[in-house]
């Protein structure tokens, strides 16, 4: 049951059910399950490498956007100027 619930997040690349599976694993006893559990962790660990990469790079980019639209803002004075 946990292998299959692995394989699910997994392909569906959820870290959530990941972390959640990752803080409750059994103990394996069959040679062919262990197996398909380390083929199925390295696989999650890429994964979450990826998504990893992914979110630094969309930080990035947002950090960049921020910049510019901070350095194209006209500053306006907030006193109210009457003398025109």
């Amino acid at each position: 049951m946990w292998l299959t619930k692995l394989k699910i997040a997994v392909v569906e690349k959820n870290p959530n059910a990941l972390s959640k599976l990752l803080s409750d694993v059994p103990q394996l006893e069959n040679q062919k399950e262990i197996e398909e559990a380390l083929f199925l962790l390295r696989e999650a660990t890429a994964l979450m490498k990826n998504l990893k990469e992914e979110t630094q790079a969309s930080m990035r980019q947002i950090k960049k956007n921020l910049d510019f639209l901070r350095s194209t803002d006209i500053s306006t004075s907030k006193k109210l100027d009457i003398r025109s």
